[in-house]
């Protein structure tokens, strides 16, 4: 079983930047790679970016490649989202999850926190 929690979203202008940590719970957390998600009003959640349980492996959406970090620090159990150069379209609630392997799609991940809000002004 593994919880997660997202922190870090907020307000922020266009051309701004944010972290997203998301803090997991139990001691099999070195064992799943992480993804984040996101969701905006009206749309479908979508893939953000991904990162391999050792961190060696990073897979990103290419709406964000080259503005986006997904990292992770396996000895804080925590999952780590950089954000830069932000844009009004990513706006969204973002979600971290779970799965045994990098995948791009929501399903086959098994653990799903929150969210946190991220609004970008224009």
């Amino acid at each position: 079983q593994v919880q997660l929690v997202e922190s870090g979203g907020g307000l922020v202008q266009a051309g701004g930047s944010l972290r997203l940590s998301c803090a997991a719970s139990g001691r099999t957390f070195r064992n799943y790679a992480m993804g984040w998600f996101r969701q905006a009003p009206g749309k479908e959640r979508e893939f953000v970016a991904g990162i391999s349980s050792s961190g060696g492996n990073t897979y990103y959406a290419d709406s964000v490649k080259g503005r986006f970090t997904i990292s992770r620090d396996n000895a804080k159990n925590t999952v780590y989202l950089r954000m830069n150069s932000l844009k009004p379209e990513d706006t969204a609630i973002y979600y971290c999850a779970a799965a045994p392997v990098i995948l791009i799609t929501a399903i086959g991940y098994n653990y799903w926190g929150q969210g946190t809000q991220v609004t970008v002004s224009s």
